[in-house]
């Protein structure tokens, strides 16, 4: 603890989702002092998502009031392409946002000091902190869900490029591959999303699944088409991460999101892709995330507490206008 934090010191932490919001208040050893959840309106239009991220700092803020706590500032992460440095929402096809000043509206809304950040990027600097990769400092960490995102750590810090850094699901691994939303073929999402491994084992088998849940479970019964979908989706992998240990010589890297359930299911079929095509590159250990679907709140409370270290602004008590 600093000194110049009493013992009712925290910060709010708020992960915004294309369907919901996870937020917290956090004390300076990260434990949750309170926990809520809020919807996003993304069908209603970036105004009211605005407004309901505003809302949900309000009623975390008046959340710490009632519990006698000092609010020293608010950490928000949020999808799409976010530039820290500007503190911008760059860009958001879920949240229809783009080049918003995001952390400067919310100041405004809220009279509370605002971090802004990535999701994804915040979720590696929280297994990197206090998850799989605690004590690493170079980290590649991998969301897959219904897309792929990656965030890099270097030397411990967050690789952010002005926001554009670890968009790893749009690396090519099959160039005559199926068509992705971005408009290039064979990106790694196509093929090795949660979302991909599904619609590919439906397509090719004729049969509807519970997700990729659904195939790894027929996987384990031997099934020969979720076999052939599960090793190309571990082919797509294998490919992407020899080409990130190639560049940036990660000491780790750090699986999450929901295919990361599947644990050695998954990670054993990557391995033994990968390693063969790093002959002399560092190669970086497998693991899956620790932190679970808190990562990205995590993330945005460690990024408020470092700009309170850093001395950005001055906290605020809550039911400050």
């Amino acid at each position: 603890m600093r000194p110049s934090d009493g013992a009712d010191a925290c910060v709010i932490a708020l992960d915004v989702g294309g369907t919901g919001m996870k937020g917290a208040l956090l004390d300076r050893e990260m434990r949750a002092q309170a926990t809520m959840r809020f919807r996003t309106p993304r069908a209603d239009g970036p105004d009211a998502v605005l407004r309901s991220i505003a809302d949900a700092l309000r009623e975390l803020r008046d959340r710490a009031g009632e519990r006698g706590l000092t609010v020293r500032r608010a950490g928000v992460v949020v999808p799409g392409i976010v530039s820290e440095a500007t503190a911008r929402a760059v860009y958001s096809a879920n949240l229809g946002w783009r080049d918003l000043p995001l952390a400067e509206l919310l100041e405004a809304r809220c009279g509370l000091p605002v971090t802004l950040g990535h999701d994804v990027r915040a979720g590696g600097f929280a297994e990197a902190v206090l998850g799989a990769a605690r004590g690493v400092r170079d980290v590649l960490f991998v969301a897959i869900g219904t897309g792929i995102a990656g965030a890099l750590v270097q030397d411990g810090t967050p690789l952010s490029a002005g926001g554009h850094a670890g968009e790893i699901g749009h690396l090519v691994v099959a160039p005559d591959g199926p068509a992705c939303g971005c408009g290039n073929r064979g990106c790694l999402e196509t093929l090795a999303s949660a979302a991909a491994v599904a619609a590919r084992f439906t397509a090719r088998s004729g049969r509807e699944v519970d997700g990729a849940r659904g195939v790894a479970q027929l996987l384990v019964r031997g099934d020969p088409d979720a076999r052939a979908v599960w090793e190309d989706a571990a082919e797509a992998l294998a490919v992407s991460f020899a080409a990130a240990a190639t560049l940036l010589a990660p000491e780790l890297i750090v699986v999450g999101g929901g295919l990361a359930e599947a644990d050695e299911l998954l990670l054993s079929a990557v391995r033994s892709r990968l390693d063969p095509r790093l002959p002399f590159q560092r190669r970086p250990a497998l693991v899956r995330a620790r932190l679970g679907d808190t990562a990205g709140c995590l993330g945005a409370g460690l990024y408020a507490w470092r700009a309170v270290d850093a001395g950005d602004r001055a906290g605020v008590r809550p039911g400050s206008p």
